[in-house]
């Protein structure tokens, strides 16, 4: 099942306050970016984070979980209501996160 830009545009919306997130169509879901950083994907309407030791630390009771098959384990974002404990979590986890490789031209 393909993911709602309805659930897209809310869990973006809930972000918002962590940075700059915007998001792109990818292979018939969904990339979430934060500040232009890759930090997660949005799979069968489900929001999921990549894993992070300081995620880990503001989260640690997070499942995790592959977005879809062949994957790696990233957070599973089950409840994004809690916006300032979702901010601090993004925030967290986009500090640690590499910064994202040059285009080559």
């Amino acid at each position: 099942m393909a993911s709602s830009v309805e659930f897209v545009e809310y869990v973006c919306g809930q972000a918002e306050g962590a940075g700059d997130v915007s998001y792109r169509k990818m292979f018939g879901e969904y990339g979430i970016y934060l500040d232009g950083k890759f930090i997660g994907v949005i799979c069968d309407n489900q929001f999921f984070v990549k894993i992070t030791k300081a995620g880990e630390e503001i989260l640690p009771e997070c499942p995790k979980e592959p977005p879809y098959d062949g994957a790696k384990p990233y957070f599973l974002i089950e409840d994004p209501e809690d916006r300032d404990l979702l901010h601090r979590f993004l925030r967290a986890s986009f500090e640690e996160l590499p910064e994202p490789k040059p285009k080559k031209k």
